[in-house]
């Protein structure tokens, strides 16, 4: 708690990785350009595309955009740290980076809620949906979607604010999480782990339970439905469910490094659990809603026909 608190850390886990890091260096640089790619063309097609100026669309539209957000929050600095000789990070940018990543987890699983709302809509209420699901009452949503995470968190990341550090090691991490920094705190910190886990209950247990709710009315609507309802209702849900089921993995693997002991677990099967949901939910996003969605696949090849027309003039 004096003037000489450490104001840099090392990640250790650069260091583990250093024999093979101009390997992973590409490996990386070629993942990040695929997940800036794939996802700034689902926001383009989306964008430019009037018949797809829906709610549903513009769901999916804010969910690659956080994919971008929280992307890009990680992998830049991954990439410096890469062709470091020294894996350091100073303490204002390991701040930035944890409020960053965090809340693009929260806003993560609140429009993935936000969109189980919307499917809940569309196949309970399909006369009402328009009315229900107003242009006002879908930019409160993706507003709430944003807005509610950022302000929560931010509120318990004061705490960590107050901190003076005395350790300088962040290990089996590639970036900055909070659990982590807190660690090398010169106090002590216990209240930091009640607080978080309330923290972790007012951001995922009201978006969980509206995720419930929405498809145990619709697995009941289906129930009383002709097949071919039921069919038209599961390919719009599939898409959706996989994203859930997608992030739900990310969010377990990062949960159980945080809350459990986890000294039995390999090295790189430790980073591979960390970069789940910061690398690969950000890259299979895109993919799942360019792939599984009709509406969106057909524009995505109409906009790559085009492109490849222009290429040969």
């Amino acid at each position: 708690m004096d003037n000489t608190s450490v104001t840099v850390f090392t990640m250790t886990a650069y260091a583990v990785m250093e024999n093979n890091k101009y390997l992973q260096f590409s490996i990386f640089m070629l993942l990040y350009i695929l997940i800036i790619s794939f996802n700034l063309l689902l926001i383009a097609v989306i964008c430019c595309q009037r018949a797809l100026h829906q709610p549903m669309y513009v769901f999916i539209c804010n969910l690659a955009a956080n994919g971008l957000y929280g992307s890009t929050g990680f992998l830049p600095s991954t990439l410096i740290l890469l062709l470091s000789e020294t894996y350091e990070i100073s303490l204002p940018w390991c701040l930035i980076q944890i409020y960053w990543i965090h809340t693009y987890a929260a806003v993560e699983f609140h429009i993935l809620a936000v969109m189980g709302y919307d499917r809940y809509v569309a196949i309970c209420y399909p006369l009402h949906y328009h009315s229900i699901m107003s242009i006002p009452k879908m930019c409160k949503l993706i507003a709430l979607a944003w807005l509610y995470p950022f302000s929560l968190f931010l509120m318990y990341f004061g705490f960590t604010l107050r901190l003076r550090f005395c350790g300088r090691f962040i290990h089996f991490k590639l970036f900055c999480v909070n659990f982590e920094l807190v660690k090398n705190a010169c106090s002590t910190t216990s209240y930091h782990s009640i607080v978080g886990l309330v923290l972790i209950a007012f951001l995922m247990i009201p978006q969980l339970l509206m995720i419930i709710f929405s498809y145990a009315h619709i697995f009941r609507v289906c129930l009383k439905s002709s097949k071919e309802s039921q069919v038209k209702a599961l390919k719009t849900c599939i898409p959706h469910l996989l994203s859930v089921i997608n992030y739900s993995i990310g969010g377990l693997f990062e949960i159980a490094q945080s809350r459990f002991n986890m000294s039995g677990t390999s090295f790189m099967v430790r980073i591979i659990m960390s970069l789940y949901y910061t690398l690969l939910t950000p890259l299979i996003n895109p993919a799942i809603y360019g792939m599984a969605n009709q509406a969106i696949r057909t524009h995505v090849f109409k906009k790559c026909r085009v492109s490849n027309r222009l290429a040969s003039c």
